[in-house]
């Protein structure tokens, strides 16, 4: 996964935490990096994850919901609490 750089050549690591923040990636790349980041997550042993996509209006929300619903160890997600984000953020839950 790498975010937008000066230097689109060079990948960034970006370390896997239980919060994925979407703001720095290109909106082409997020679904490769949402779907990359739900296999790592899982693999790594996280079953509960909250996913940033911000307000706007509404493209990377469905875009990352749609993610969410066809993957298959994707337990359930809603929008994060107030305080975590709101419906600027998704929070999930895995198998």
């Amino acid at each position: 996964m790498t975010p937008e750089s000066e230097n689109p050549d060079i990948p960034v690591v970006v370390p896997i935490s239980d919060v994925l923040d979407l703001h720095p990636f290109a909106p082409r790349d997020v679904s490769a990096v949402v779907e990359e980041y739900l296999a790592e997550a899982r693999r790594l042993g996280f079953t509960a994850l909250r996913i940033i996509h911000g307000r706007g209006i509404g493209v990377q929300r469905e875009t990352v919901r749609g993610i969410l619903a066809r993957t298959p160890f994707v337990v359930q997600f809603r929008d994060a609490p107030l305080e975590a984000g709101g419906r600027g953020a998704t929070v999930v839950t895995l198998r």
